[in-house]
């Protein structure tokens, strides 16, 4: 599956119609980010049931700011409408596949309950 482009205007729709969302803050101008790129374009291939997104930044601005990001590449893992990662820097392919499976792992049971009881971290 190739990668979607999020926007201000489709974010809403895709992050809720998607219950696992890999989205890749880049800018055309970051190197290390039209690295990261391929590795991001392959692992969407070996994960079909995931959505990959990116958000170009540059193009979208509001809404890399809505997000905090301030360093790129930065790779945010959204479930069920909840971020549960968030991490700049290009990841090599196995750092990238280690932490789909982690987010795969994640309890979002725990994870929402421990948010509405106001605890960080689940």
């Amino acid at each position: 599956m190739s990668t979607i482009e999020l926007t201000t205007d489709n974010f809403d729709q895709v992050v809720s119609e998607n219950d696992f969302l890999l989205i890749d803050f880049w800018a055309s101008w970051c190197g290390p980010c039209l690295r990261f790129a391929p590795v991001f374009e392959q692992a969407s291939e070996r994960h079909p049931d995931l959505v990959f997104a990116k958000v170009d930044t540059e193009a979208e601005q509001e809404l890399a700011a809505a997000f905090e990001i301030q360093s790129i590449p930065t790779l945010m893992i959204v479930r069920d409408k909840v971020a549960v990662f968030a991490q700049p820097g290009a990841l090599p392919e196995a750092a990238l596949e280690d932490v789909i499976g982690q987010a795969r792992a994640l309890d979002m049971e725990a994870i929402r309950k421990s948010l509405e009881d106001g605890r960080p971290g689940a």
